[in-house]
């Protein structure tokens, strides 16, 4: 029987430090990027281990250089068999597309009234990037709910060119008055 240890490295990406987790098999648990609503964070009796993460390192770093569309990574991850239909949902979305919430609830046979449980099942993704739930889109195209941060999904969509520059430079904008809406915030110019 394995110990229960997590092991974990951190990387640096164009989207922020990256921090991913494995199992004691060296399986990926999750990939949480610096002020992630629910993001893990380094705890005390985790391991660093960043030889265990070789392979992520390399195919994360050619997905960001737009040399890789398809991850080859073992993970495990544990939701209710909701969340699992969700995300295997998700992990079908190609490359350069995207989803709305209601696509998604279709897929797993949800009412269009389950979209919120779509949504929280979405952002409960514990691999963000690796599983692409920021090709998950609002309905009528709108780049919402993103636990990394809209600012990130903007990034992401752009390099899988599933939204054009213009269309990010808008986004970003939109999401900066979105969350300056949602903080209470005075927004400032970018």
């Amino acid at each position: 029987m394995t110990e229960n240890r997590v092991h974990y490295t951190t990387l640096d990406s164009p989207v922020g430090p990256l921090l991913l987790t494995a199992d004691a098999d060296g399986v990926l648990t999750s990939l949480s990027v610096a002020g992630q609503k629910n993001g893990r964070t380094v705890q005390e009796g985790w391991r660093h281990s960043p030889d265990l993460f070789r392979a992520a390192e390399e195919q994360l770093a050619a997905y960001f250089a737009g040399e890789l569309t398809e991850f080859q990574l073992e993970f495990r991850t544990e939701g209710s068999e909701f969340r699992e239909k969700v995300w295997a949902a998700i992990d079908a979305i190609p490359y350069g597309t995207t989803a709305t919430y209601g696509d998604i609830a279709a897929r797993v046979g949800a009412s269009r009234a389950a979209v919120r449980a779509v949504g929280g099942a979405i952002g409960a993704n514990p691999l963000l990037v690796l599983r692409p739930c920021h090709r998950v889109i609002g309905a009528g195209g709108a780049l919402t709910g993103y636990a990394g941060g809209l600012d990130r999904k903007v990034r992401l969509l752009t390099l899988e060119g599933a939204i054009e520059n213009d269309a990010a430079a808008a986004a970003v904008e939109d999401a900066a008055v979105q969350d300056g809406a949602v903080r209470g915030g005075a927004v400032s110019p970018r």
